[in-house]
């Protein structure tokens, strides 16, 4: 099979009929052999009878329901389990996303060879309020995963099969679907612009808290991907700096003491000196610090998952070669 289609989607019973049907146009236009997945987030409305009606009229489509709403990130996750094209293609289904822009898509990754491509919406059809804070939010993903992408949370993207075989989409990370990809070992990472449409139908389902979370998100996936499988070179590295700095504090309050006993100074007890607290709390911080990282260490120690590496390729030796 040549593209999987796979459509999140809440709440959206009345873009369904007409996004399917430009989907088929696009597929029989292009002859690609197909199928189109419609995973239903748990929607209230009647979005799951009407992919069942447009399954009657094409085998081809099939899905998932929820029993409630989990989020995107689940959505997209059951669908890359189900999706046996060699392409997988994901968009939104607000019709925001034009399924015209597919066949390029297919060829950057069957041709150009990408693992991941991901549309860049140049010109959005978006209010300021949400275009601004999109902006920010793509810098900074940009300066901390060192992928130059303008657009990592674009619905439109287009995936080798065995990427969203090797990557797991949970919480909220389908944001940053290409920094989960090349923490995967997936390095080939393109953009392409694609056309942006105005919502024909319904409202959005975002709202501004998501930057607040894709940046704690952010933060997870830089520190899992550079610390996550050495704990310890983060913790322990931190907390021996902190007990040193603090043990140098503590000592150089209990010298200036001795050096003003005897030199006949006036001097005070240590602990009058609020600097022997902080120096203190600096050592203790810096222990837990260590030892946090001693847990971690522990904990990665026994995972059943600390040899499980992303292989590429192998070559066997062919056996009774004398």
């Amino acid at each position: 099979m040549d593209i999987s289609v796979i459509v999140p989607l809440y709440n959206e019973e009345e873009s369904l009929p007409e996004l399917a049907q430009w989907i088929e146009r696009v597929m029989d236009e292009n002859g690609f052999s197909y199928e189109i997945l419609f995973i239903d987030d748990g929607s209230t409305d009647r979005s799951w009878d009407v992919v069942n009606q447009l399954r009657k009229t094409n085998p081809r489509i099939g899905g998932v329901s929820f029993r409630r709403n989990y989020g995107k990130s689940p959505a997209l996750n059951t669908g890359f389990q189900r999706a046996k094209g060699d392409v997988v293609i994901t968009m939104d289904a607000d019709l925001q996303d034009s399924p015209d822009e597919i066949p390029e898509l297919y060829r950057m990754i069957k041709e150009d060879g990408y693992d991941l491509v991901s549309g860049w919406k140049q010109k959005r059809y978006d209010p300021l309020s949400k275009t601004l804070p999109t902006k920010l939010f793509n810098a900074t993903a940009r300066r901390v995963s060192g992928i130059k992408l303008h657009d990592f949370n674009c619905g439109l993207k287009a995936y080798r099969n065995k990427v969203v075989k090797h990557i797991e989409v949970y919480g909220d990370m389908h944001r940053y679907i290409p920094y989960l990809a090349k923490n995967a070992g997936f390095k080939k990472i393109g953009e392409k612009v694609v056309h942006h449409q105005a919502r024909k139908y319904g409202k959005t389902k975002f709202g501004l808290d998501r930057f607040v979370n894709g940046y704690l998100d952010l933060m997870t996936l830089w520190f899992t991907g550079k610390f996550g499988a050495k704990p310890m070179h983060f913790f322990g590295l931190m907390g021996s700096l902190m007990f040193f700095i603090g043990l140098i504090a503590v000592i150089a309050v209990g010298a200036i003491k001795l050096y003003n006993m005897h030199s006949g100074n006036p001097y005070h007890l240590v602990t009058d000196s609020p600097y022997f607290y902080i120096s203190l709390v600096t050592m203790i911080l810096g222990t837990q610090l260590f030892l946090t990282g001693f847990l971690g260490e522990l904990v990665v120690r026994n995972s059943s998952r600390r040899n499980e590496y992303e292989i590429e390729e192998e070559l066997n030796p062919e056996k009774n070669v004398k």
